[in-house]
């Protein structure tokens, strides 16, 4: 598994260990099944951006403080200059760019998402998390399925639904799709 899910796993296991939490807590505290919590936390599995939002606002600290290691500093503005967004490659075929890495207390969280198209039989991996989320397709073509409903969105398409809805999307036409994602 890549560095970057390492580390993100390393941070899991230290704000636990800070908190005086065992794997159990956390796993209930945010519904998790324990297997799925202590498989995040090995470092040998993906981690969602779902699972890492839940566990950051149960335990009141920055998702950025899970997903880069560093606290954001900002409360009036925070400028993200095209391409210098903070950016985690979960993946292979997912890469995250955070545009709001900075800004403290954040009330929704944006990133650039960059899926890779994966060979048409591969199933899609589900997430799901509270609150709503809004993706807008900037560059290619996606398969967008929520809670079973198949959409295909095009360049400059947008779709805003409940997240808490199981939720996945693949690129399509063999090229990588390129979209904004706000997560609130």
């Amino acid at each position: 598994m890549n560095e970057q899910i390492k580390q993100i796993a390393e941070r899991l296991r230290g704000l636990r260990e800070v908190l005086e939490l065992t794997a159990e807590d956390v796993a209930k505290a945010c519904e998790f099944s324990v297997e799925e919590y202590r498989h995040a936390e090995s470092g040998n599995a993906d981690i969602s951006v779902s699972m890492l939002q839940k566990i950051a606002r149960k335990y009141g600290v920055e998702m950025d403080a899970l997903m880069f290691g560093e606290e954001p500093k900002m409360s009036s503005y925070f400028l993200t200059r095209s391409g210098m967004g903070t950016s985690i490659e979960r993946t292979k075929a997912y890469k995250y760019q955070s545009l709001a890495a900075g800004f403290m207390n954040r009330k929704a969280d944006p990133f650039i998402v960059t899926v890779e198209p994966k060979d048409d039989s591969a199933p899609l991996h589900y997430n799901s998390h509270t609150g709503q989320e809004f993706n807008i397709v900037i560059s290619g073509r996606m398969l967008m399925n929520i809670n079973g409903k198949e959409l295909i969105l095009n360049e400059g398409d947008s779709i805003y639904f409940d997240s808490k809805q199981p939720h996945g999307m693949k690129a399509l036409d063999g090229k990588s799709v390129k979209f904004l994602a706000v997560i609130v």
